[in-house]
């Protein structure tokens, strides 16, 4: 191999590329018209746009890989993760075009691609597997049937896949048929496959993956596990190496299970092999993804084996550089994934530009970033933002230590997850070490929404930083104080401050409180201040009316309503459905002339791999949709309208 191109984006095209360079060799980068400006492109040493937008006709296009690759000189690709990574057809591809794929074989991926296939060859392996049906294409009677025997709760799974889509949770038999529809919906449109099996479900059990390396001449060794029992829907949250509830033997075991897998399939390269650990030690396979893990660094951090540059070196018919008795670990890795999405509303993908963007540094502090400041975070793509990875000698040191990076980690004009990953980090079980995959629960998750309400303390700071930050400081008064009004909306929700300025700083009321803020300095997007006598320092940015402010452990996006009309309490709904982010409409529910009622489901639009359902405001009759499906649209876009009872509407 001379030259590899990434066919990815992002913070994995930004690890891959760098990887690269590194060993030597030349990269090459393909891009879509929204990622143009990203870092990963300026990285590579040669660029191929992919003309688009949607990851159907760019990223996932296989023909318009293929041919970047030829027409930039590229004998091999990585995959990355994502997109095309277990994809047959393009590892097929890719060897029919004399290219080498960093990869597992074809066969491979498409064994493992399918739950049910591939839980038949573990079976058939010795692999330890959940209890379960996995009958190909089975129908929808077969599927009732064969619940009784498995038990509940059970899982109803996509067989394609992945990502936590598909999946359903059944605690009954009563809500089985409507799970396996609506299970067999959602995988129809993310995968092309309607195929579900059914699992027992293990509530509260341990997610445990095993990193595994294979070469050309049949050797395998496995690189120890990770603990990602820290999880939300079925999707990864945290990750750390090792797990806190492996003993030895333990490891050794599903290490051997892990390496069975393997070789059941004659596998080549790193590949990860994941199991359910249940309160009794039993574990059970759950599926093999035939790539790189998101997580992959935990791992790197703890053995130091750089898994990308091993993958080139296998991709080559390298041997593996240890045996399995050489493989050690050192200290303990955790890490988190920073995304744009606001835990306080269910999650919502946030799109915009950044504003501020400052990456923590310091002993055992790791960063996986694909963002610049003035970076664009579309509708397009998955949420991710970074990955924040800490490494110390103990779980405690490292976590220690991830927390105060992501205190000094800075992401400012969207909102992110930053305050929802500081309150896991510190929540009693992850500090304990007894996380499981039940922990982010609706009382973790109420807590998150009610700590995103901002405090007194954060709106007083708020108004003295729009002041400061606007240069008002100016305008005080050597002869009497000044008196300013302010109204913050956040969520929805307003709030009034009273701002009283003098000489000697702010006088702040909101309500019935009252706080006293000294401002010491102002300049390049940070306050240094002084709030009832503690010193401190905020980053801010701030755009027209949208003022975006990080207090350390929380970011709060504000908008000024100052001169904005009052909004009563008990407002009616405006019967005009505006969408609630930038995306694609994948689905109207009703059509015009039909009588909806208030909460009714009326359209469907899809961002970053989420769907985000717009209901009616109020009772009334559907007047027109002003979209159509597979339409693009931007935040606050008028998707629907609706004339609600007692009112007229014309348009």
């Amino acid at each position: 191999m001379k030259t590899i191109l990434v066919a990815n984006r992002g913070e994995i095209a930004c690890r891959v590329i760098q990887a690269a360079k590194d060993e030597g060799y030349q990269t090459v980068a393909v891009y879509s018209q929204a990622d143009a400006d990203s870092p990963f492109v300026d990285m590579a040493d040669r660029a191929v746009a992919l003309d688009g937008n949607a990851a159907s006709e760019t990223y996932l296009d296989i023909g318009l890989i293929i041919e970047a690759a030829r027409s930039s000189g590229a004998d091999a690709i990585h995959p990355g993760y994502g997109f095309l990574s277990e994809n047959a057809e393009f590892a097929s591809a890719c060897a029919e075009a004399k290219i080498t794929f960093i990869g597992p074989s074809p066969s491979a991926i498409d064994i493992m691609g399918n739950k049910g296939t591939a839980k038949r060859l573990m079976i058939e392996a010795g692999v330890p597997c959940i209890p379960g049906f996995e009958a190909p294409n089975a129908s929808d009677d077969e599927l009732l049937v064969a619940a009784v025997d498995v038990g509940f709760p059970l899982m109803v799974k996509a067989a394609a896949g992945g990502g936590g889509r598909g999946m359903r949770l059944v605690e009954t038999i009563e809500g089985l048929a409507s799970a396996i529809s609506s299970a067999r919906l959602e995988s129809l449109n993310a995968f092309s496959s309607e195929e579900v099996i059914l699992e027992r479900a293990f509530v509260g059990a341990r997610h445990i993956e095993i990193q595994i390396a294979a070469d050309q001449n049949g050797n395998v060794v496995h690189l120890a596990e990770r603990d990602c029992s820290v999880q939300r829907r079925h999707q990864k949250v945290i990750e750390e190496a090792p797990s806190t509830c492996l003993t030895e033997a333990l490891r050794s075991s599903m290490g051997e299970a892990a390496i069975l897998a393997a070789k059941a399939v004659s596998y080549v390269g790193v590949g990860t092999v994941e199991f359910l650990l249940d309160e009794d030690g039993q574990f059970y396979f759950l599926e093999m993804n035939t790539r790189l893990q998101v997580e992959h660094p935990v791992t790197e951090c703890v053995t130091g084996i750089d898994l990308v540059s091993l993958q080139f070196s296998i991709a080559e018919g390298g041997a593996l550089p240890l045996s399995q008795d050489e493989v050690t670990l050192k200290g303990h890795a955790i890490e988190v994934r920073i995304y744009a999405e606001d835990p306080s509303q269910s999650f919502r993908p946030q799109t915009g530009a950044v504003l501020m963007y400052e990456a923590p540094y310091g002993n055992g502090i790791r960063v996986d970033s694909g963002i610049r400041q003035s970076s664009e975070i579309s509708p397009y793509y998955d949420a991710m933002i970074a990955k924040l990875i800490a490494w110390g000698d103990t779980r405690d040191v490292a976590r220690r230590r991830l927390v105060n990076a992501l205190r000094g980690t800075t992401v400012l004009g969207l909102t992110t997850n930053k305050a929802f990953l500081l309150q896991l980090l510190e929540h009693p079980d992850f500090v304990s070490g007894s996380a499981t995959t039940a922990m982010i629960d609706d009382a973790v998750l109420d807590r998150a929404a009610q700590f995103a309400v901002p405090t007194i303390d954060e709106l007083s700071l708020a108004a003295v930083t729009l002041h400061a930050g606007r240069g008002q400081l100016a305008n005080w008064s050597n002869a009497e104080p000044m008196l300013r009004r302010e109204v913050f909306e956040h969520a929805g929700e307003r709030s009034v401050v009273q701002l009283l300025s003098t000489t000697s700083g702010f006088g702040v009321t909101v309500g019935d409180e009252s706080r006293r803020i000294a401002v010491k300095a102002v300049a390049n997007g940070r306050l240094e201040y002084i709030l009832e006598g503690v010193s401190s320092t905020l980053a801010y940015a701030l755009v027209d009316d949208q003022l975006s402010i990080d207090f350390g452990s929380k970011t709060l996006l504000l908008t000024r309503a100052t001169y904005e009309p009052p909004v009563s309490a008990d407002a009616a709904g405006s019967g005009e459905i505006m969408a609630s982010t930038e995306g694609k409409v994948t689905a109207l529910l009703v059509e015009e002339g039909d009588l909806v009622v208030k909460d009714q489901p009326l359209v469907i639009v899809e961002a970053m791999k989420m769907e985000h359902r717009h209901l009616a405001d109020g009772d009334g009759r559907v007047v027109r949709a002003h979209v159509a499906v597979d339409q693009q649209v931007k935040n606050r876009q008028l998707l629907m309208t609706v004339e609600l009872d007692g009112e007229e509407v014309t348009s």
